[in-house]
């Protein structure tokens, strides 16, 4: 699976071509904790059946991260979390976490997809 970013104004990119789906209630609670580094080209999505607002925080994971918020494939907030303390909330029904600076061309209103490889 592959994360593919979709600019209001421009070609479509790979934005990480290995995804990670967070699909049961422990792969949702653990996410990146306790991991030393995540590749560059790599990226952790949560799915959810539904919009809601959507905490991701920082305990134990030891780097930054760029985190999307994304409501039906359009970014609605794009946030870089500092190691251990970083905090953030938004409304979502998919969340992707990326090493940190993979998210600086991504901007609320683009189109962010999940697509098979």
């Amino acid at each position: 699976m592959q994360l593919v970013h979709e600019p209001e104004a421009g070609d479509a990119t790979v934005v990480a071509s290995t995804v990670e789906l967070a699909d049961s209630f422990w792969s949702h609670l653990r996410g990146l904790m306790f991991r030393r580094s995540i590749p560059d080209s790599y990226a952790l999505a949560f799915r959810f059946g539904r919009t809601k607002t959507r905490d991701v925080h920082m305990l134990f994971v030891p780097f930054p991260i760029d985190v999307l918020w994304i409501v039906d494939d359009v970014v609605e907030r794009v946030e870089r979390l500092r190691p251990w303390f970083g905090f953030a909330r938004a409304e979502a029904d998919l969340i992707v976490e990326l090493p940190a600076g993979t998210a600086d061309d991504i901007e609320p209103g683009d189109r962010v997809r999940l697509e098979a490889d």
